[in-house]
């Protein structure tokens, strides 16, 4: 806040702490809270909400870090960002990632 200043409008769900934290900074008139309004930051938590519910799977830490050291090399390679790249190198890629996975399971 010092360095940017002080935001007209803060959006936050309903959670308590968070009007009690705004009250200490003096900004409680500028928080609103609303069914929709908080949708852009809950949005982007999900990458890390899919990881978390794969996670409750697990009974042992030893069997979540051999699944997660895996998953992490292979996801790389399938989980490309579609909207930042052209058709024709996303098919590239994808078919280079197909043949690399092909080669790991046969061998």
């Amino acid at each position: 806040m010092k360095k940017h200043g002080r935001a007209d409008v803060l959006v936050t769900d309903k959670l308590r702490s968070y009007g009690a934290a705004l009250k200490d900074l003096g900004m409680a008139d500028r928080q609103e809270t609303g069914r929709w309004l908080n949708n852009r930051a809950e949005n982007s938590h999900l990458p890390f909400r899919r990881r978390e519910r794969a996670m409750q799977r697990f009974r042992r830490m030893r069997s979540l870090q051999k699944f997660a050291a895996v998953h992490a090399s292979v996801s790389n390679h399938f989980n490309q960002e579609r909207s930042l790249s052209s058709r024709d190198i996303f098919k590239t890629n994808r078919t280079a990632a197909l043949a690399e996975w092909r080669g790991l399971c046969a061998g």
